[in-house]
Parts: structure tokens; sequence; C-alpha cells
């Protein structure tokens, strides 16, 4: 049984920065899977943020984050992490991390996921 449990999230300024950090205890597939941040902010839709190959070759994240959100994976540690620049308030919400075996192409659908973790707080203050 896999299990993610994330970690980092706090309460940040409007402007300011995080480091989520999502750590996985064990592994029924093998090392290669394909990893992704979700999030899920008050009466909001769970909406995706970013994902990253098993490799950490590539990355994808949507418009909204591009170019302010970083995700990396250290497969050694079993964690995959995701940095948050320039937070906006619109941006606090729970942030989950989860897990699909390795495909060919990246996915945004949280459907495609099988292993989530219980999710950290992220609060942006304006």
């Amino acid at each position: 049984q896999v299990q993610l449990k994330e970690s980092g999230g706090g309460l940040v300024q409007a402007g300011g920065s995080l480091r989520l950090s999502c750590a996985a205890s064990e592994r029924t597939f093998s090392n290669k899977y394909d990893m992704g941040w979700f999030r899920q902010g008050p009466g909001k839709e769970r909406e995706f943020v970013a994902a990253i190959r098993w490799s950490g070759e590539s990355a994808d994240y949507p418009d909204s984050v591009k170019g302010r959100f970083f995700i990396s994976r250290d497969n050694a540690k079993k964690t995959v992490y995701l940095d948050m620049n320039s937070l906006k308030p619109e941006e606090t919400a729970v942030y989950y991390c989860a897990e699909r075996p390795m495909s060919p192409k990246l996915s945004r659908k949280g459907s495609e996921y099988i292993y989530w973790g219980q999710g950290t707080q992220v609060t942006v203050s304006s």
C-alpha cells in the first residue's frame, strides 16, 4: 500500500513562497511512476497544479502557475516537491500530491491518479 504524505503548507503573505513536499512510504509499483500536485480551494473544484515524469525529465503546468511553480523529485528519497512563488490569495487551498504508474504522457486529470495524500493547507493572506 502506497502512502503519500504532504508537508510544508502554512500561512504566507501574498507574493511569498512556500515549498511543499510529498513523501511516499512504500511502493507497490516499481520506481517508475508519475507524480502530480492538485489543489482544492474553498467552494472550488479540484484543479491540476503540476505533474512530473518518473524520470524527472519533463513536467507540465497549467498557465495559471507556469513560471511561478516548479515541481521536482528525488527518487532516492521517494519525495516530490512543489516550489511555489509569487503566491496569490486566490491560491489558498488544500494541496494534494498524487501518484500514477508511468505513462507515455503526463496527465492533468485527477481521475487518472491512483494514490493520494491527505493534503496540506496553504493559506495566502492579502
